[in-house]
Parts: structure tokens; sequence; C-alpha cells
């Protein structure tokens, strides 16, 4: 088991067990805006669905009933734009951390093999590639990597952590070159529904992919949109030569979304009133928690979308994890992201009306 664990970075959330120990000490109590887990409820049509598939005593399918890629694939065409999407170019996964952390592995990819992400990236990118025994790089823009033995391209937009959004002439050019070069190419969208001064574009949209889908595959998580973290509800779309022999492999490993979730996820993706709802909520903390930020001296860069601000003092991140763990207010530093992130913290928009306007108070 160390072998494996070996080749794995220092689990980043464990740095901030102290600096969660001095915002917990504040009078008023934590104001936590780190990890960016959901706090609101999760919306009751989507409750009364899970209970009412609580009596499911026999083993899902990997692929899902029909009805859920039926909900899929309509979801994706109403909601993305895409054009001609069937059964064979969806596929539900247990969460989107789970497929990000074990796609290369899935693949077949290992040493010799590249797997490149953000300059600016969620961990697991990397961690993915790690555990295939892969290798990794970061970029700044795709088109400028050597193309040899690169075999997986991911794009992460809207941003986690930065909330910078790829425009659709950005999405097209890199879609563009993947293609040419025969890479894979894997779009995390899970902060799609959430745009605020953009609008994020899909790679499943036809003005991107040219109405194919070869070589690409999208993908979308509820935990954001639906309050449903706590669900591991997630899934792909595109490539169906990509997502048959994964579904094939996910068979074999039994990565089945459980039958009550998969009929949550059915009624979740079929209204979009919740999600309009969420949106204002979040629409509401941010506004409030950038004004206070800027007025308290931080500089706000990108965050034109997705659940996060990306801020900075100037300074060591961990700085500012400090100074703002003494009033109480936990974020998360940017070098979790890496290097790139030094001197930026990311704040999380996951906190209740109140402890957001604690928050607020304090800075």
């Amino acid at each position: 088991m160390s072998a494996v664990s070996d080749r794995l970075p220092t689990f980043p959330w464990d740095k901030l067990t102290p600096y969660k120990a001095t915002a917990a000490a504040h009078p008023d109590g934590i104001v936590d805006l780190s990890v960016g887990t959901p706090v609101d409820p999760v919306p009751e049509l989507i409750q009364k669905a899970l209970v009412a598939a609580a009596d499911s005593p026999g083993y899902p399918t990997v692929w899902g009933t029909p009805e859920l890629r039926d909900a899929i694939t309509g979801w994706v065409e109403r909601r993305l734009g895409a054009r001609e999407v069937t059964h064979r170019h969806v596929l539900p996964i247990v969460g989107s951390k789970e497929l990000v952390a074990w796609l290369p592995t899935q693949l077949g990819l290992g040493p010799g093999d590249r797997v490149a992400y953000p300059r600016l990236a969620y961990p697991t990118y990397e961690v993915g590639a790690r555990l295939a025994r892969a290798d990794h790089e970061a970029y700044d823009d795709p088109t400028q990597l050597d193309p040899e033995g690169l075999k997986l391209l991911w794009l992460n937009s809207p941003s986690n952590p930065t909330g910078k959004v790829l425009s659709k002439e950005e999405l097209t050019r890199i879609v563009s070159w993947a293609r040419s070069h025969g890479i894979l190419l894997f779009s995390d969208e899970c902060y799609l529904e959430l745009g605020w001064e953009a609008d994020p574009v899909s790679v499943l949209h036809p003005d991107v992919n040219g109405g194919s889908y070869d070589g690409i595959v999208a993908v979308h998580s509820l935990s954001k949109r639906s309050n449903l973290a706590g669900y591991r509800a997630a899934f792909l779309a595109g490539d169906p030569a990509v997502l048959g022999p994964l579904l094939e492999i996910r068979k074999h490993g039994g990565m089945m979304t459980s039958a009550p979730t998969q009929a949550a996820v059915i009624a979740a993706l079929g209204d979009d009133d919740h999600v309009r709802v969420q949106r204002e909520r979040y629409a509401s903390r941010r506004e409030l928690l950038r004004e206070a930020l800027v007025t308290h001296g931080f500089r706000i860069e990108h965050s034109e979308a997705s659940l996060y601000l990306w801020a900075t003092r100037g300074e060591s991140c961990w700085d500012t994890v400090d100074h703002l763990a003494k009033r109480g207010i936990l974020v998360a530093p940017g070098d979790f992201y890496g290097p790139a992130g030094a001197q930026f913290v990311r704040v999380a928009l996951t906190a209740t009306d109140e402890r957001v306007a604690a928050a607020v108070q304090r800075l």
C-alpha cells in the first residue's frame, strides 16, 4: 500500500488544521469558506424522489436506468445546446472526483504517457496521473504543449479555483488542436451553471466541436447546482468510442450509482427552478463577500464564474490564511492549486447567509 500512497502528495487540507483551530476559537464562531461544500437544503422534489426509490434491494447497473440516461441526454441537449445525443453518448459516474482520480488508470495510461491540466487547477488531476504512474504537467495554453506522448488533456471551465471561463473561440481552438494531434480531451464543466460575468460554454456545443463528439468528453456534477455533494451524483457526455470501453471497465469495477441516487438525479435534471433559486443564493453571497474583501484591501482576479472568489493581498497565501483565521474566517490557500497561486486565497461562497453576514461584518 505504501508503494501507492508514496506516489501522492500530502493531502493538502490537512495543512489547514491549525488555522481551522484558530478560526474556530473566534467568540462568534468560525466562518468556513475553505472547502466549498454545499450547506443549503437538498430541494424537496429531489428528496422525495430519493425516498420513493429507497426500497431498492437489487443491484443497480453501472450504465443506469433508461430513464436516467433519458434525463441526462435531455438535459445535455436542452441546457448545453448539444445535438443528437443518444444513450451511447452518456455515462453516470459516482461523483466527479472518483472519475478524475481514476480516469488515467482506466484509460490504461502509465509511464511515458503524459497528462496535462491547467497551471492553476484542482489537485486531483495530478493525483490521477500519479496513481497511474503517468507523467504530468501544467499549462498556461494547452496548444503550446508538446503533443508527443500527450494522451489526456484536461480543461476546466469555469475554473476551480480561479473562476476563469474559456471563451467559445478558445474552446474551439483547443478542441481543434487536440483532435489534430489525436489527444483525448476531457472538459471538467462542473461549475457551468454558475456563470456570473460570463456565460460558460460546453465543449459539447456544436459551435465548439463542429457537430462531432470525436475525442471529447464533458464531465458534469450535480453537487453544486443541486446541493447533491452528499449523493455523489455526476455523469459524462461525449464520444461513445471513449465511453463504451469506460463502461465495460467500470462494470468490472462495480462503479455503480445507487438506485435511489439515480432516481434523485432524474428529478434534479428535470427541474430548472431549484437551480435558479440556488444561483440567486450564491449571487447574493458573492456580491456581499466580494465588496467586503475589496474594502478590506483584497484584489479579486477572474472569478467571473464558479463558487469562489480568487483573492490576493499581494503576500504569501499562508499569511493571508493566518490573517483571516484570526478573524474567524477560514479560506483555502492558493498554493493548494499550484505554485502560481502562492499569493492568492480561494474564498468559497458556500456558507449560510448568517455566516456570510458574520464574515462581512468582521471584514
